[in-house]
């Protein structure tokens, strides 16, 4: 299956919209395996989870509730739905169409989850992913430029549910500032660690509303936010992959997230060989750097 990619959108905005990244055929097995993790997550026995009162690595266990379920490929979930469709034709072909690069060059990155909390309405501040919100603009000039070789993703599964109740809404997000610094009105909106009372207060902003199948690939150093409520229903592939061209400019990134357990051979022995080519690229780029890189953001 080939998708039709509008990649002068997605350069000039930051983001687009795909539909049916995920083959008919495969769907209700990562609806199953979507559940599966939930449960796991949310009964205690997958310790890796995304925890309500915390917005970005480290997680903590502060929290009984949860917003995400972490290391979706991961061997102790034995889910090789995930695998197969972070490795899929679909979504290679997007990735490699945007990125403007060859299968060979990409590297395997982030695989997890996005989930409604039981418990506690939660939500995430205005941020960039890799850009401190202090960061002056011509701090801002000088990253934004740098983050042109991954692209992020956040793709609905649930397909069983009422499409007005359990349509996926919770992501925010400003065009264009993938390529240029906040103005001082934004910049005023997102120096904070506290959530947005009403994201679409924000100067540009537009709400991001998926339904099932539906993909949202953006930059994630795009200015974005997220707003989840407890009783809505969420299941919500949330990914990334990388392009080896950017050599380690996206390491911090990615292995704040803890990924000691991609580098063994229980986890490689599983992927295809496109898979096994992707995992050496990211192993490759953790061996280049040297020391702890500590997290992009604060809590």
């Amino acid at each position: 299956m080939t998708t039709a990619i509008d990649k002068a959108f997605y350069d000039e905005q930051g983001y687009i919209i795909i539909p049916n990244l995920i083959p008919p055929q495969t769907f209700e097995a990562l609806e199953e395996a979507c559940e599966r993790v939930i449960a796991k997550t949310r009964s205690g026995s997958w310790p890796h989870r995304r925890t309500v009162g915390r917005q970005f690595p480290p997680f903590d266990d502060s929290n009984p509730d949860s917003w995400g379920v972490q290391h979706l490929m991961h061997p102790d979930l034995d889910e090789p739905a995930f695998t197969e469709w972070y490795t899929s034709d679909a979504l290679i072909n997007v990735a490699t169409n945007l990125l403007q690069c060859n299968e060979d060059e990409l590297q395997m990155e982030l695989s997890n989850l996005l989930i409604n909390p039981l418990e506690h309405d939660f939500a995430l501040r205005w941020h960039r992913d890799d850009v401190r919100e202090n960061a002056t603009a011509e701090e801002e000039v000088v990253a934004l430029a740098l983050w042109t070789h991954g692209v992020q993703w956040n793709t609905r599964v649930l397909s069983n549910v009422d499409f007005a109740l359990y349509e996926d809404s919770c992501l925010y997000l400003v065009p264009k500032t993938h390529s240029f610094p906040r103005t001082e009105l934004q910049r005023a909106q997102s120096m904070t660690q506290a959530p947005p009372a009403n994201p679409l207060d924000m100067p540009g902003a537009i709400q991001v509303t998926l339904q099932p199948g539906e993909t949202v690939i953006y930059n994630n150093n795009i200015l974005h936010c997220g707003a989840y409520n407890s009783k809505q229903r969420r299941a919500t592939l949330h990914g990334c992959m990388g392009d080896i061209r950017g050599g380690s400019t996206r390491a911090k990134n990615v292995l704040q997230h803890g990924l000691l357990w991609m580098t063994e051979d229980r986890f490689r022995d599983r992927l295809n060989e496109r898979g096994k080519r992707m995992l050496q690229a990211l192993i490759d780029m953790k061996n280049g750097v040297q020391g702890d890189l500590g997290y992009s953001l604060v809590n």
